[in-house]
């Protein structure tokens, strides 16, 4: 029984990225396309650029957490929320949470296709963190 687009998602961000080899192998399309629109401007990623950011990230943490708020699925399409935490090298001890991200994959043959990705640092205000509680709206 093949997995759903959601469980594929779903699979590749609970991943251990640091230290599971076989991430990109397992759960990227060799034809991927990521369209990701950032602080930074527009960046089209394609397997030899995740392969770079991968290994920068795995350079720069000692450990890297990802917390879901939501995973919504439409056939071969799924979107997920999400934020990142890290550890970095020069401060293990300190967890930081570092960018806001929402992604739209499209799966195909099993493996992430095409995704249109939007990320965001973090702020001072935060929805993760509670503290929207505390502004007035």
């Amino acid at each position: 029984m093949s997995k759903s687009a959601k469980e594929i998602v779903k699979g590749f961000y609970n991943r251990d990225f640091l230290n599971d080899h076989d991430t990109l192998e397992d759960y990227i399309h060799p034809e991927i396309v990521l369209i990701w629109n950032s602080t930074e401007g527009l960046t089209i990623m394609r397997i030899a650029d995740l392969v770079d950011m991968f290994k920068e990230i795995k350079r720069t943490y000692v450990d890297l957490r990802m917390e879901t708020s939501h995973v919504l699925e439409d056939g071969n399409h799924v979107t997920i929320r999400y934020k990142y935490y890290v550890r970095t090298i020069e401060n293990p001890d300190e967890e930081l949470g570092i960018a806001h991200f929402i992604a739209i994959w499209e799966v195909k043959d099993g493996k992430l296709f095409r995704g249109h990705q939007i990320s965001q640092p973090v702020m001072s205000i935060d929805d993760t963190s509670g503290s929207y509680d505390k502004v007035k709206v």
